[in-house]
């Protein structure tokens, strides 16, 4: 039976709260967050995954495995790659994990067996990131994981546990995943200054912020032709909440509420001017965290009233299993941030982390000073002719506006924009995806707007690098075009398939 407070419509919003604060709506409405979150992780792999580490993907995962199961010794192949994908990694098993994943997205989000369900999906997408290799490495993996380990122990309860009210989330739990929030902003803050990146000190981070990002949005292209004052002063609201503000999560309600409110609004000017996947969602999601029930009730929504039942054997049990746990991501995640090298100090830190549920976050710690992409081409006549791959998500033609596509995440896109940052050496996943366009791999075109050469894959591919700006007000108006470039010359080069089936890696002609 659920009870609830009475006298809601006298409640303040700050009133002082020095005991017996409950956050079951707070719980309800992140829980339900969280699963639409990892749903969206999970469908955007759903068309993704075989062409990236599929049986004819970029980096086949099969091949992954078996390199670690023969580099390492016997059995511990499975805690550099915790993956359920050990029992499979054909496409078919790609398509139960991701399909699995999504029911399980699902669940939570409909309050079905919340422990259960974010414990599947959280198991399904760390191994899914295990396996990813180079479209993996993303902070942003890392704090799903985080939160959906965290969320096993905050969530209630039971098959249907509604609110909750008889299972109200522990408090270390709580703390946990305030925690985790508090982090992402606080060692970001820390990272722009340690950097030493001029851009941060001088205030000019977010002159050339919003065209220099991995997947601009149509938003970002206004905000950035805003005057220089204006984005001076976005740097320092920035490092204000990230350096100071943030602390108020540890601070009496009132201004933790008001913590809520500044953060919140700055998530939301993110997520319309770039494209963070699922980042900054989690992040905001994660702030409702600092809203207890009384701000709720002062909304005029009703109030339950938390009972817990007698402590038995089998909870406290749980309780101790929940403390230990989560007092070793605590630990890990303290000496992460001060002390990375401190030898055996280190050691529980460092046995988490192929699990990436105790995460340094260090966001845009330097900034990009311009924009490359990277444009594959292919040629049927010797070289004479080179005709691009179309990309779904990234830009490339100067005419079109630029998308809101997340939480979506395209993971082959969004890995460009790092390969382009680089020499080619470094990402040699990109020469690999050469060679899957020469062979016509279906789920590597797949990742593309289309295929150009309408199932006749040409025997060369080569890449090329295009820096990016965009156009301003009068060219805009005048053309219709956002983005202007200019061609810079050869990436990784020409990819020739010869006679035999070799691969020649060439020079761009």
């Amino acid at each position: 039976m659920i009870s609830y407070g009475t006298g809601a419509r006298h409640t303040s919003l700050f009133a002082s709260g020095k005991q017996g604060d409950s956050y079951l709506w707070a719980r309800w409405f992140v829980l339900r967050a969280l699963g639409l979150i990892f749903f969206s992780a999970f469908y955007s792999l759903a068309f993704q995954i075989h062409g990236l580490i599929g049986e004819r993907g970029i980096l086949p995962a099969g091949a992954y495995l078996q390199a670690i199961a023969s580099a390492v010794p016997r059995l511990t192949e499975y805690w550099y790659a915790p993956s359920v994908l050990w029992l499979g990694s054909g496409d078919r098993a790609l398509t139960i994990v991701v399909a699995a994943g999504i029911v399980c997205s699902l669940l939570i989000v409909a309050n079905v067996w919340p422990r259960l369900t974010i414990a599947l999906a959280t198991i399904l997408f760390l191994s899914c990131v295990a396996t990813l290799q180079d479209f993996s490495s993303y902070q942003s993996d890392g704090m799903l994981m985080e939160a959906g380990f965290i969320a096993f122990w905050f969530a209630p309860r039971g098959r249907w546990p509604g609110l909750g009210v008889s299972d109200p989330p522990s408090r270390f739990s709580l703390f946990m995943l305030r925690w985790e929030w508090f982090r992402i902003y606080f060692e970001s803050g820390v990272a722009k200054l340690a950097s030493g990146d001029p851009h941060w000190r001088n205030f000019t981070a977010m002159d050339e912020y919003y065209q220099n990002g991995p997947l601009p949005t149509w938003v970002g292209w206004y905000v950035q032709h805003f005057p220089h004052w204006y984005h001076a002063a976005t740097v320092a609201i920035t490092l204000l909440v990230e350096l100071l503000i943030v602390w108020l999560v540890f601070a009496p309600r009132p201004a933790r509420l008001v913590c809520f409110v500044v953060t919140t609004l700055l998530q939301i000017g993110i997520i319309l001017t770039a494209n963070y996947a699922f980042l900054n969602y989690l992040v905001l999601v994660l702030g409702f965290l600092l809203v207890d029930d009384r701000a709720v009730a002062w909304l005029h929504i009703p109030v339950p009233v938390p009972t817990t039942e007698p402590p038995g054997s089998r909870v406290q049990w749980w309780r101790c299993i929940e403390t230990a746990l989560l007092g070793w991501v605590l630990y890990a995640t303290v000496i992460i941030f001060v002390a990375p090298s401190a030898g055996l100090l280190a050691a529980p830190a460092r046995a988490l982390e192929p699990f990436r549920i105790a995460n340094p976050y260090g966001l845009f710690a330097t900034m990009t000073t311009a924009r490359y992409e990277i444009e594959f081409q292919g040629s049927r006549d010797g070289g004479k002719t080179w005709i691009a791959y179309p990309f779904r998500y990234k830009p490339q033609d100067v005419n079109e506006r630029p998308g809101i596509y997340a939480p979506y995440q395209p993971r082959f896109d969004w890995n460009l924009w790092f390969a382009s940052l680089a020499p080619w050496q470094t990402s040699q996943w990109v020469v690999l995806a050469q060679e899957r366009l020469i062979e016509g791999s279906p789920s590597v075109l797949a990742l593309f707007r289309d295929d150009p050469f309408a199932g006749h894959p040409p025997p060369q591919v080569r890449t090329v690098l295009w820096q990016y700006w965009f156009t301003d007000l009068a060219t805009k108006r005048a053309t219709g075009a956002w983005w202007r470039r200019r061609y810079l010359g050869p990436f990784a080069g020409v990819l020739t398939r010869t006679p035999d089936g070799r691969f020649v890696l060439g020079d761009s002609t």
